[in-house]
């Protein structure tokens, strides 16, 4: 009998491109149902999906805002769930800054419907997985002379943001401590790679060398960060899911820090551009220094470790974003949901 999965928050970026590798798998559709929810907030972009929903019968999509308590209720009764995979959570820094409660009540709160209703499937006798998509943000910052972020490494978020995400880890592993239910959290560095909302680094400094405009950079551009390609990320989300311990933090680094500056010289450089189309900015507020992860852990445990270089990753970033600008423009000029009491949708 197939079992079925609850996958959060995955017509978003890193949620969206688990749906078009991982679920089409021929082995995968022959053992998991999955029932992708999504609350179509500004990053929640239904088109990106609803051609692998319409044309796979072991996909099905419900638009549901996962802060309202009695609609995952609901979900919960409609489905017998044998695990579910979260992706779902406000995530660009910018926006917590300016906006946190709508990152607690999301990453929090969210979270915590989930959980109570994913406990009461447990406690039924269901053989029952949890993974919860969490950050390296939570782990705060590092100086230039210090060791990677292992999974033992004190948590310390330094923004609205990651203070959420971490906030969700401890409910997460609360349930497993209390409850012994099978929770583990995954740790991921920056991903990167198509079906990224225009807003985040990679793909605002392509989309502005591609009109020739000036690319914003915080600050000096000195701050190190570790990207992974998104494809990496969710191999090891699945096979956390698939083979990981409950109640264990697993970390999915890509091994490829590199500062801000670089990065963006890089995209110059692919566009034949000089670098005097950098503009250096007024740096954000709280602006970590360095993030990077430790995979050591994961890539013992479970055999996982990144495939895709940075410069081949980027590579592929790039061109997928210049050979889907429709997609581009769709997401640009969609209005963005302002009162969330309600999940709406803008197709």
């Amino acid at each position: 009998m197939k079992k079925t999965v609850l996958l959060t928050g995955c017509a978003g970026f890193i949620g969206s491109n688990f749906l078009k590798t991982i679920t089409l798998r021929p082995e995968v559709k022959k053992e998991y149902n999955f029932v992708i929810v999504d609350a179509l907030t500004y990053a929640g972009h239904y088109p990106t999906i609803e051609t692998e929903i319409k044309n796979n019968h072991h996909l099905s999509f419900e638009c549901l805002d996962l802060r309202h308590e009695e609609k995952v209720q609901e979900l919960f009764k409609k489905y017998s769930f044998d695990g579910v995979i979260h992706f779902a959570a406000e995530s660009h820094v910018d926006r917590s800054i300016k906006n946190p409660n709508i990152f607690i009540e999301t990453n929090v709160l969210g979270t915590l419907n989930l959980l109570n209703e994913s406990l009461k499937k447990f406690v039924t006798g269901n053989d029952f997985r949890f993974v919860h998509i969490s950050t390296d943000e939570v782990y705060g910052t590092l100086k230039d002379d210090e060791a990677t972020f292992t999974e033992e490494h004190p948590i310390k978020p330094n923004s609205p943001y990651s203070a959420s995400k971490a906030s969700s880890d401890l409910v997460v592993r609360s349930f497993f401590e209390t409850y012994g239910f099978p929770a583990m959290i995954t740790r991921c560095s920056n991903n990167y790679g198509p079906y990224q909302f225009p807003e985040k680094f990679i793909p605002l400094m392509v989309q502005r060398a591609k009109s020739g405009e000036k690319l914003p950079i915080y600050g000096e551009g000195k701050n190190i960060r570790d990207w992974i390609f998104v494809d990496d990320h969710n191999e090891g989300v699945w096979k956390v899911f698939t083979k990981g311990r409950a109640g264990e933090v697993y970390n999915l680094g890509g091994g490829c820090e590199r500062r801000n500056l670089d990065v963006a010289k890089t995209i110059l450089q692919y566009f034949n551009l000089s670098e005097d189309h950098l503009s250096f900015v007024t740096d954000r507020l709280g602006h970590d220094y360095r993030y990077g992860i430790c995979y050591e852990k994961t890539a013992r445990e479970l055999d996982w470790a990144p495939s895709v270089s940075f410069e081949e990753g980027l590579k592929k970033t790039i061109e997928w974003y210049l050979n889907n600008e429709d997609w581009m423009e769709s997401v640009k000029h969609r209005k963005e949901v302002v009162d969330r009491k309600d999940a709406t949708v803008y197709f």
